[in-house]
């Protein structure tokens, strides 16, 4: 099936290499050209699955291991990228007039790539330049300092705990006020919190307190690689009680109408035994001398945003490993994974408050592997097996998407795809036109 936004290479540019201005002997040499080598596109980070086993719930959860604020092309920068405002053929020609090159050798040098993650800026190296023969075999390009975009440097910065001074749009700004006086113990458990969320919290969660309004948070969960919400955002509006710790917190999930997991209901209620909200045994219920917000954080991000939500339905587990079970929760999870491709569409038109340019940031960085993804679902790939770096082991399954499925995430696709052209993902304009 041909894809109007599937992904390709870009062919390779070639300069024209004029003699040196001071030649030697009589002999008139032919220029070469030189051959401009494809750059792999690299992806900037990669998230690995955070799906909990059923069997343990509520005893162990793992963290994410990525994150915003490590730069994966820190190793490439062992020298300063040297700016000039040149044009390309200029900035090249400068480099080879530099070196006593011969005129009849090819010179394999790198071409920069379209994308958002990263920018190729010219680097004049110190060493001598090296050539290859023509005659030889391989070719070795020079090496290139590696930028960072700004969006990438505004994630890296973004930190993962931070207090605001407003939170007007917050679903539960009505319920209180900010000159209301709190009880001590209330106080310092609530900071007590807030150290903890500092301190500890997983590299794909974000939480901003406001410090006018102590009883609210608001936090945004990353979906996990490997899910139906991978790359979406999932926000929630959270509320300290005037008991708390002895009552949790009250949780509100920003749906945008739509009902994306059997925990996470439209009207935003969220449905989880450590929040009284649904029942459970006294492990995984909320105990107030030992639970805390980090932990109802990352529970509702494992037990709740996992790889088959349709067996958080109470009772359909006990078909989990069956046909049925199976087929019906592949079924549900490509439901899932299209309201979840409406939730991105709903977050970059609206987004929360305090997370405007973090939203933007996100789905700018992560546009072209969204589409990669969405290509390779049109195209038959089981939902989840597209990774960073290419498709992961799906040997529980060789199911493919089914039709309606393929058929969903095609027709949508535009609807996506114009979001992120908004964004400044100008690239993908390009593969639009038929």
């Amino acid at each position: 099936m041909n894809q109007p936004w599937q992904m390709s290479s870009m062919d390779p540019d070639v300069v024209e290499i004029p003699p040196p201005p001071i030649a030697s002997g009589s002999r008139t040499r032919k220029p070469r050209q030189a051959v401009i080598a494809e750059v792999i596109d690299v992806e900037q980070y990669e998230f690995r699955n955070n799906v909990a086993d059923k069997k343990n719930k509520g005893k162990a959860i793992r963290h994410i291991s990525s994150s915003y604020d490590h730069n994966p092309f820190s190793h490439l920068a062992s020298s300063e990228a040297v700016p000039t405002e040149l044009d390309d053929y200029a900035m090249f020609q400068a480099i080879l007039n530099s070196q006593d090159i011969p005129t009849d050798v090819e010179v394999v040098m790198p071409t920069q790539p379209r994308s958002p993650y990263t920018i190729m800026a010219p680097y004049l190296p110190s060493g001598p330049f090296k050539v290859d023969d023509c005659a030889s075999s391989s070719s070795r390009p020079i090496a290139a300092e590696v930028i960072p975009s700004a969006q990438a440097n505004y994630l890296r910065d973004f930190k993962r705990f931070d207090t605001v001074d407003d939170f007007s749009d917050h679903h539960f700004a009505s319920q209180g006020k900010a000159s209301k006086q709190h009880a001590k113990g209330w106080v310092k458990k609530v900071q007590s919190d807030w150290k903890i969320l500092e301190n500890d919290l997983p590299e794909t969660i974000f939480v901003r307190a406001c410090e006018s309004r102590m009883d609210l948070l608001r936090a945004v969960i990353i979906g996990a690689e490997g899910t139906p919400y991978h790359d979406g955002l999932l926000f929630f509006d959270i509320q300290f009680s005037d008991t708390y710790p002895s009552a949790p917190p009250k949780v509100h999930y920003h749906s945008g109408g739509l009902r994306i997991n059997p925990n996470l209901y439209n009207c935003g209620r969220v449905c989880l035994s450590l929040l009284g909200t649904w029942t459970g045994d006294t492990r995984e219920s909320w105990i107030p001398e030992e639970s805390t917000m980090l932990q109802l954080l990352v529970s509702i991000q494992a037990l709740i945003l996992n790889q088959k939500p349709y067996f958080n339905e109470p009772g359909y587990e006990q078909s989990m490993g069956t046909q049925s079970g199976e087929l019906l929760s592949e079924a549900y999870s490509e439901n899932v994974f299209m309201l979840s491709l409406k939730t991105m569409v709903y977050s970059m038109r609206k987004p929360p408050k305090h997370f405007e340019e973090f939203v933007r940031s996100h789905y700018f960085m992560r546009a072209h592997h969204i589409v990669k993804a969405c290509n390779a679902y049109t195209n038959g790939a089981p939902l989840g097996s597209m990774v960073k770096g290419g498709f992961q082991d799906v040997s529980e399954t060789s199911r493919k998407g089914s039709d309606k499925f393929r058929a969903e995430v095609a027709c949508f696709m535009k609807t996506v795809v114009d979001e992120f052209v908004k964004l400044g993902v100008k690239e993908l304009q390009e593969k639009q036109k038929p």
